[in-house]
């Protein structure tokens, strides 16, 4: 009974957006962020197999009012890509368009790099009404589309490879 309840806790399988710092840089909004990745059990296999992982990150800032239909002063996906580099037996973590980045011994080492944003541009305070609040909202999730297309109908299929954030939301201080 006890191995029952223990065993979820171990293997945390979700994304979160752990913590955001929206700070004022030269006239525009730069972004510091901490994301968590719990993979699921499979998608590690899959990674550590040679399956390569990408991950979207979704940014939007609105209005703190706006009506669902309201344009947003940003909306953009940043997309990223851990891979597992059988021949040198390291993991690379890059930003795409790009093929290549930054090398870690240890899949742990890669998860936590790809969890780390730091100075993303957001929008310039310019652009912003000063009579308005604004908030940025943050979604991660895994891009299923990207996984080779054999792997695709499974993914679709299996709730281990649905791994998402939800939406968080940070207010943009003035």
């Amino acid at each position: 009974l006890a191995a029952t309840f223990a065993a979820p806790a171990a293997a945390r399988e979700d994304f979160q957006i752990r913590d955001a710092r929206i700070r004022l840089s030269d006239g525009a909004y730069l972004l510091d962020a901490k994301l968590d990745f719990g993979f699921s059990k499979r998608a590690l296999e899959a990674l550590d197999n040679g399956v390569p992982l990408t991950i979207v990150t979704h940014l939007q800032v609105r209005r703190t009012t706006a009506w669902m239909w309201e344009d947003s002063q940003l909306d953009t996906q940043l997309r990223y890509v851990i891979r597992f580099k059988p021949l040198s037996e390291s993991y690379e973590v890059y930003r795409l368009p790009g093929t290549s980045g930054p090398r870690f011994v240890t899949r742990d080492a890669a998860i936590r790099a790809l969890g780390e944003l730091d100075g993303i541009q957001l929008v310039n305070q310019s652009s912003l009404d000063p009579d308005e609040d604004y908030e940025l909202q943050i979604k991660a999730f895994l891009d299923i589309e990207e996984l080779p297309l054999p792997l695709r109908p499974l993914a679709y299929l299996m709730p281990a490879w649905k791994l998402s954030s939800g939406w968080s939301k940070w207010p943009l201080t003035r």
